[in-house]
């Protein structure tokens, strides 16, 4: 029995042109976007390795698939208990459903196989629009994206890290100043922060706020940087409480890690809120259930995915979508935050 040949994909014609994916498709399919030079090298490639078009690929980026991709960078271990990201996509899907469209996701273990994944959906006319979330500073999918215009796309980012792509921004720096005039509200002036992983562009939107408002305040300021999973933030809070003078009060960067923190500090013996105030940056019904109840920043989680998707509709629909501010944080005050002990805010006010 003769082999059969293996089929000649744009991904073969891409690394014989030494361009990328996408520059194959336009140049394959007659489309602007690379020079005259560029498309007879693809084109000659082609001929070379025998390319055949895919006449289901064609219909497909001829007419819309209505799907929304998105990529998923997130480690599996996270995402099984992580509440945001699921009501991100409950509220993306509800609002896609009521006009027939669906989400079409994708999982990745690192920033080349993210950037991959879009390249090959931007390609092959996959997905009609793409979603992109945890923008990290200097993020190679901005670039990507701004060089495929066609495509259009969508980022969950604070504005100033998106190179002016549409976007659904919330005001974290805003958000952080609540949290930290609360607690000085209440007497709090050692503070800490258990953050999500330093490479984030709303770590770094965050980190900036914090240190800008705690030295305004006159707040003794502490942050280390975790991934958001349970274990780490365990880890991070029994560093935190092994400092002299400890902390009066953390802040933990998502619900996850502050409901493990609140475990370390009874396990240690220190009282929640007596002895320690803890605060979450999400909400979720975990806080409500944690004893005691964790005070926390939230937003409607389910809203911004809604909003996402109707945003993302416009786009595909020949719409201009600008920067748009998704639903407010609110402080909503629980049984884990209370004043600092007395005899350290004591000591503090007599000096």
């Amino acid at each position: 029995m003769v082999a059969q040949k293996a089929k000649v994909t744009i991904f073969d014609v891409a690394k014989a042109s030494g361009v990328s994916s996408s520059a194959v498709s336009y140049a394959l399919n007659g489309k602007p976007g690379v020079s005259d030079a560029t498309r007879e090298k693809v084109l000659q490639e082609a001929r070379k390795l025998g390319w055949r078009p895919n006449g289901a690929a064609q219909s497909l980026a001829q007419s819309r698939t209505r799907r929304i991709g998105l990529v998923l960078g997130y480690d599996p271990q996270l995402l099984s208990v992580e509440p945001y990201i699921m009501r991100l996509i409950s509220g993306l899907g509800s609002a896609l459903e009521e006009r027939d469209y669906s989400l079409l996701i994708r999982m990745s273990m690192d920033d080349d196989d993210d950037v991959s994944i879009l390249e090959d959906w931007i390609a092959t006319g996959n997905v009609d629009a793409l979603l992109l979330l945890n923008l990290e500073i200097g993020d190679p999918r901005i670039d990507l994206m701004k060089a495929n215009p066609q495509m259009p796309c969508l980022a969950i980012a604070d504005a100033s890290l998106t190179g002016g792509l549409p976007t659904l921004t919330s005001d974290d720096a805003g958000a952080s100043g609540t949290m930290i005039r609360f607690l000085a509200s209440l007497g709090h002036r050692n503070i800490a922060r258990v953050a999500g992983p330093e490479e984030l562009g709303h770590s770094y939107i965050r980190d900036a706020a914090f240190s800008e408002i705690t030295t305004e305040l006159g707040i003794r300021y502490r942050c280390l940087h975790a991934d958001y999973t349970p274990e780490s933030g365990a880890d991070a809070t029994k560093r935190l409480l092994s400092v002299t003078p400890r902390p009066t009060a953390i802040i933990y960067d998502n619900d996850v890690m502050a409901l493990a923190g609140e475990s370390v500090a009874s396990m240690k013996n220190v009282s929640v809120p007596d002895e320690l105030s803890i605060i979450s940056w999400d909400d979720s019904f975990m806080n409500v259930a944690a004893h005691p109840a964790i005070t926390a920043l939230g937003r409607n989680v389910l809203e911004s995915g809604r909003l996402a998707a109707q945003l993302m509709l416009k786009l595909i629909d020949g719409e201009e979508v600008e920067d748009v501010q998704e639903p407010p944080y609110e402080l909503v005050e629980r049984d884990s935050t209370g004043p600092p002990p007395r005899s350290k805010f004591a000591a503090h006010s007599q000096r």
